[in-house]
């Protein structure tokens, strides 16, 4: 059976991964500075990963989660 590497020959892909990590962890310290949400995808979900940000709904709704503006 033929094996392979997953070891990138281009330098610049070879360099990606610990790039995304340390931008990765450069927008959680501003998140947690500025007090703004962090998404990440875990199993599947979005979660906000700063328990400091303030919690709102998707964009376009009011706390109870009913569309806001306009009439209802």
């Amino acid at each position: 059976m033929k094996t392979t590497s997953l070891a990138a020959t281009d330098p610049d892909l070879a360099g990606a991964l610990p790039a995304l990590k340390r931008a990765a962890a450069a927008a959680w310290r501003l998140s947690v500075q500025t007090g703004t949400p962090f998404y990440v995808m875990e199993n599947g979900r979005v979660v906000n990963r700063n328990p400091k940000a303030k919690r709102r709904g998707p964009t376009g709704t009011n706390a109870n989660g009913r569309a806001s503006g306009g009439r209802t």
